[in-house]
């Protein structure tokens, strides 16, 4: 098997034994024996591919953040279909899955991992939540362009807004998730103003 193929596998199996060890027992159990543990290997297989537990970690968290990529080109190319507040309600809940959720409780968790994520990032802000509220910005421009937001909606405070409110409806881990029409009804809070009437 060709090594580049090998180590992408062997990088999978540890981010998502990461995963199932952050969703089940949150950030503080977070360990490189209990990740190896959990993958089924030897715990020097980790260290064969990252220089330390922060440098997996790093790459965890930046694997996770390239996937906000995928989801801001879906949901551009939403604009002008459906409704703005019913397509960012999903973008919300979407983004805001258990593992993200997960993932940014352990960057608040680790003050090494935030500092090597700020160093290999060129945005600001808190990881992911800045590419979320990013990708949301993105897609709200595309809205107003069409004429689907009213020409003075201001898409870099309701971005971030919107992350924000959501995140608070979905951190709590112990609780189930939102109930859909509780993240349609703030998404509608946030945007009140910013849409035209229909006519």
């Amino acid at each position: 098997m060709p090594t580049g193929v090998h180590i992408r596998d062997v990088r999978e199996q540890l981010f998502a034994a990461a995963e199932r060890v952050l969703l089940r027992d949150g950030p503080n159990a977070l360990t490189s024996r209990a990740v190896t543990t959990e993958a089924g290997c030897a715990k020097g297989v980790l260290h064969r591919h990252f220089a330390d537990f922060d440098a997996f970690l790093t790459e965890l968290v930046l694997d996770r953040i390239g996937r906000i990529d995928e989801q801001a080109t879906a949901l551009r190319e939403s604009a002008g279909t459906g409704t703005v507040a019913g397509n960012l309600a999903d973008a919300l809940t979407a983004l805001f899955g258990p593992v993200a959720v997960s993932i940014v409780g352990l960057i608040t968790f680790r003050d090494e991992l935030r500092t090597r994520l700020r160093q290999a990032r060129s945005t600001g802000g808190v990881p992911l939540l800045s590419e979320a509220a990013a990708m949301i910005a993105s897609y709200l421009t595309a809205e107003r362009e069409l004429g689907r937001l009213t020409p003075d909606a201001d898409v870099d405070t309701l971005a971030p807004t919107l992350v924000g409110a959501a995140h608070l409806l979905f951190a709590d881990r112990e609780s189930t998730p939102p109930q859909p029409a509780t993240v349609h009804r703030v998404v509608t809070t946030v945007l009140a103003g910013t849409t035209p009437p229909q006519p």
